[in-house]
């Protein structure tokens, strides 16, 4: 085994692994299980160090104890080069069971040392160049490198193991106090993107959060067997009654989860016999207007009730009568809907760990305080959804911008149900 000229060096490694635990904002679980490798890399590292340290002063102790061999192969080796030049040592060598091998860019022999019979044993790279004391230094001073790369990985563990520490005893605090701490999230649920809640059933409405949101809903989440659903408001957005897609109770959890926080998962079976959400329970489908008044403007008109419809996906249409097409985010119902009058304005909002993401859970008061231990009602208020959303964000650990969008657009109140801690 030789090592003469580098071994690997774990210590820029480890240093790279701890900037991009630093700047990925990871979630408990992936912080801990990163923190886990890490260490793990640099108690290997530590242990090939030292290994490697302790094989090459062995190389270097070895060559000064046969000085004499080694001084000896140096002398043929450079009696050839002078008087006939690296081209012809490989066949000049050929059958000298000392030398393994040639490096003419190098300028150095892989030379085997006498073992304990006195036959070719452990292999060392020799300097043609270099004396026999200068060859032996360079194995010695490759070892005390080694022996530092070592120390270097010993402080790197330590900090490793330190912080672990820390990580974990701030878990624990959290966990006490019934917060979750996740980092900044790459990738986000499909229904994020829009206005969402869910309803007693456990299925799910969706909205635009703008024009282009209205026609990406219309467009992609409104199929045939569900119902759209929209406030009797100019500029409200578009909504879909999903008759598939929900949440449920998750029963096989993975990772931490604070007391009292739910586990749940999305479904997209819950239309079960029902065969078109038109024939779902009236009580359901008004839940479905009210989060659609709840996202409108009607919530900061200063009313404790607003009216909503729900129609028939063929009935909703970009073009109006005349053939006109109609701008981004509006839509013409034809035909008959179903009114829902003097809805009342409110909104809840859970606190749940959903497919193993920890996020807050919106919907009305009936859907979200079945599937939440914490949840709150939300209702039109005095105070600015921003403060509302930073009490909710302080008391779960959830991040404070998933927070204000699942909040209406305007001033709130918060009435708590375990939310708030």
């Amino acid at each position: 085994y030789d090592v003469i000229f580098g071994a690997h060096d774990a210590i820029a490694y480890i240093r790279r692994e701890e900037e991009k635990l630093a700047a990925a904002g990871e979630d408990d679980e992936e912080q801990k299980a990163k923190l886990d490798r890490r260490a793990s890399q640099q108690r290997s590292a530590i242990e090939r160090f030292e290994s490697q340290a302790i094989l090459t002063q062995e190389l270097a102790k070895s060559i000064q104890e046969n000085w004499t061999h080694v001084d000896d192969l140096l002398g043929q080796v450079n009696s050839l080069i002078a008087n006939e030049g690296w081209q012809t040592l490989d066949s000049k060598i050929a059958d000298v069971v000392w030398i393994d091998r040639i490096d003419p860019a190098k300028r150095t022999i892989l030379a085997r040392l006498p073992d304990e019979d006195n036959e070719p044993g452990a292999s060392v790279t020799l300097s043609v160049e270099n004396s026999v004391h200068q060859n032996a230094q360079i194995y010695f001073e490759q070892a005390r490198t080694l022996k530092d790369k070592s120390k270097g990985a010993r402080v790197a563990l330590e900090r490793t193991e330190n912080q672990a520490a820390k990580e974990a005893a701030k878990r624990e605090k959290e966990a006490a106090a019934g917060r979750v701490r996740i980092g900044k999230r790459s990738k986000r649920f499909w229904f994020e993107k829009h206005r969402w809640g869910i309803l007693s059933d456990g299925r799910m409405v969706v909205g635009g959060r703008d024009a282009k949101g209205n026609d990406t809903v219309v467009r992609k989440y409104l199929r045939s067997t569900d119902l759209y659903v929209h406030a009797d408001l100019h500029g409200a957005p578009s909504c879909s009654l999903r008759l598939h897609d929900g949440l449920e109770t998750d029963p096989q959890p993975i990772g931490f989860r604070p007391e009292g926080v739910a586990s749940l998962k999305i479904s997209q079976e819950f239309a079960g016999s029902i065969e078109d959400a038109q024939n779902l329970p009236s009580e359901i489908i008004e839940e479905a207007a009210q989060l659609a008044i709840c996202w409108s403007r009607a919530w900061g008109s200063g009313s404790a009730a607003a009216t909503a419809f729900h129609a028939r996906p063929t009935q909703v249409s970009k073009q109006t009568e005349s053939g006109e097409s109609l701008g981004r985010g509006a839509f013409v119902v034809r035909g008959q809907r179903t009114w829902y009058r003097d809805v009342e304005m409110e909104i809840a909002i859970g606190f749940a760990i959903v497919n193993n993401i920890p996020i807050p859970v919106s919907g009305t008061a009936e859907g979200v305080s079945k599937l939440c231990q914490r949840w709150a009602i939300i209702r039109p208020g005095r105070d600015k959804k921003e403060t509302i959303a930073n009490r909710i964000a302080k008391a779960t650990g959830l991040a404070q911008d998933d927070v204000l969008a699942t909040l209406p657009s305007g001033t709130c109140e918060i009435i708590d149900y375990g939310l708030l801690g």
